[in-house]
């Protein structure tokens, strides 16, 4: 019965114009389902087996040595985070270190480094790419400076060569926080794998999906082990090492020891169960974005006058969370005229990410630095959006954007 609902499901016509094109669709289907109600049926629903046998696949996949699975990919920021400002960390970050971070980034890249109490310093973006500045990321660095928590933003990755060998000039941590880049490679390497740290977002929308779920990577077993005991109240039932360090307190249930301070960030199962499934998928997914976004690239060449559009940088792997097209501020129409029109024709839009987080009202609550003015991030707050590039917009959903841009910028047409 699941399988055929989910066949059917799969012949629904499109119509140009009615049929809605949305920011995401469903990337799961009849073998995730499936064995989400082999969990069920089993009673076996808390974290387990399948969520080792998805954290084992997806490290291996990215590249990274250690895998730790949370329930979201904000929670794996705050984790992440959390490791480093572990007493047991050698030479941890201490409240007010300073960690840069790009102003164009979804809201939890940068919440976790308030709660935690470091001091978030944001710096622009890159107009090309929409990813950190490494101009800018020196430029920002000050004796406080601790980290850099950069984000590979709408799946296109960062320039790791520049921010990795400023790292390694200033001695500083690196935070990849990929959780719109699975799969995503700078120069043959798997973004994910290059920071001391890195983190994953499974959330419905994303490349492959979990419904909710979060991933930690890192390639340091002393900050697998944390970020196990940190998902979990910090209790030892899920390390390694837990039988020593259960011996040197013989006095306690080692069912209910706990190492240092933790949340309840724990997946369950029926996570697990789906991302066993879904990480097999994955580079299928991709091709399929690409494809449509070689298509757009080529369709709206002509008019580049009015908008501009991301491209591929050599030797990287783009993966394309989104579609994303900025107007350029002289252009004889508004951002919202055109996400008006795309909108009335049912082709889903939004913002990228939470646009620039300096101008976000939540952060005149809380202490945070500038560097500079940010006049790309502002540009992009005001004139960039993106529409949805997944495995469900095929050719006739691609074509059709195509004709709604077509329509709309022939209004702008010189006689």
């Amino acid at each position: 019965m699941v399988r055929s609902h989910f066949e059917e499901r799969e012949q629904v016509p499109f119509i140009s114009g009615t049929t809605p094109i949305q920011l995401s669709a469903p990337s799961f289907g009849a073998d995730e389902v499936c064995e989400a109600l082999d969990s069920l049926l089993s009673t076996h629903v808390t974290m387990g087996s399948k969520v080792r046998r998805f954290e084992d696949a997806f490290a291996k996949y990215i590249g990274a040595d250690y895998a730790v699975m949370v329930n979201s990919g904000s929670s794996a920021n705050l984790v992440a985070l959390s490791v480093l400002a572990s007493p047991e960390v050698t030479d941890r970050l201490e409240p007010g270190a300073e960690i840069i971070t790009p102003a164009v980034t979804w809201a939890t890249t940068v919440y976790p480094i308030i709660n935690l109490g470091f001091l978030p310093v944001l710096v622009d973006v890159d107009p090309h790419t929409f990813n950190m500045d490494p101009d800018e990321v020196r430029k920002a660095i000050t004796p406080q400076t601790r980290a850099i928590m950069l984000v590979h933003l709408l799946g296109n990755p960062c320039d790791m060569d520049a921010i990795c060998s400023i790292a390694k000039e200033h001695d500083l941590i690196v935070i990849e926080d990929s959780c719109e880049a699975h799969g995503a490679e700078w120069h043959g390497k798997k973004v994910g794998s290059f920071g001391d740290l890195a983190t994953f977002s499974f959330f419905y929308s994303h490349h492959i999906s979990t419904i909710e779920g979060g991933m930690v990577l890192t390639s340091r077993e002393e900050y697998a082990e944390l970020a196990r005991a940190i998902r979990a109240f910090g209790w030892i039932r899920d390390l390694r090492d837990r039988g020593s360090i259960a011996a040197q307190y013989p006095e306690i249930d080692a069912k209910y020891l706990f190492r240092g301070m933790g949340y309840n960030l724990r997946p369950t199962e029926i996570q697990g169960a789906f991302g066993i499934h879904q990480i097999d998928k994955l580079d299928r997914f991709i091709e399929s974005r690409q494809v449509n976004s070689d298509y757009w690239a080529k369709r709206l060449r002509p008019h580049s006058r009015f908008i501009s559009v991301h491209s591929e940088q050599p030797d990287t792997r783009h993966v394309w969370f989104g579609y994303q097209l900025t107007v350029d501020p002289d252009a004889p129409f508004t951002r919202g005229e055109l996400t008006d029109f795309l909108q009335s024709k049912n082709v889903e839009t939004r913002p990228v990410m939470s646009g620039n987080m300096a101008e976000q009202p939540v952060m005149e609550a809380y202490a945070h630095r500038v560097q500079g003015d940010l006049p790309t991030s502002r540009v992009i707050m005001r004139n960039s959006f993106y529409f949805g590039n997944h495995h469900e917009v095929g050719p006739e959903q691609r074509a059709a954007i195509g004709d709604y841009l077509d329509e709309f910028f022939a209004r702008y047409a010189s006689p």
